[in-house]
């Protein structure tokens, strides 16, 4: 089958070919030139996988790898105490061995640790999920993007992960920081 790739700006003329036998994608220019390809099998792991370093092309804001509990609540009401591995001043990373789907809304409520009594609100998505441990580094779990947050609190997010990423440039190897804020 041949799909013509025809609204995706940047990529028109292009097409995406999907053989059966081969159990291959593969991309064609206009002239049905091959410009890659990908085996089912690495296509059905990557969305299963989920793969951060994907998205860092489309982030609006720094991200650090920060760990803070944060109160999830879906729009039926149903809450969640989570853990994040990563925070930025457009999302968080939610660490989960359950992911919820993408597209999911979000309720979300946490504090830095710099404001252990100042509780953060925010509204969120769910933009991309990681079904299962990658490279025994990356945990499994959901990248939220905010869809509604208090400017205050965002600058605070930002200024936060610029601090972190600053103490990180002087020690690469310093690990993440665990905070759990006191009731």
């Amino acid at each position: 089958m041949n799909f013509p790739i025809t609204s995706t700006a940047g990529h028109q003329g292009k097409a995406l070919v999907v053989d059966s036998d081969l159990e291959t994608i593969i991309v064609q220019d206009a002239s049905g030139r091959i410009l890659g390809d990908m085996s089912w099998g690495e296509v059905i792991e990557r969305v299963l996988t989920g793969d951060d370093a994907a998205f860092a092309h489309c982030r609006a804001y720094p991200r650090a790898p920060l760990a803070v509990k944060v109160q999830c609540t879906t729009p039926d009401g149903k809450k969640r105490e989570c853990l994040t591995g990563g925070i930025g001043g457009g999302g968080l990373f939610i660490e989960s061995s359950s992911p919820l789907t993408l597209g999911t809304e979000l309720s979300l409520e946490f504090a830095l640790p710099d404001r252990p009594l100042e509780k953060l609100k925010a509204k969120a998505t769910v933009a991309w999920v990681r079904h299962k441990s990658e490279r025994y580094l990356l945990f499994p779990g959901m990248g939220v993007q905010f869809v509604e947050i208090d400017e205050k609190a965002q600058r605070l997010l930002v200024k936060l992960v610029e601090a972190l990423n600053r103490g990180r440039n002087h020690n690469p190897h310093k690990p993440v920081t665990h905070f759990q804020p006191s009731a």
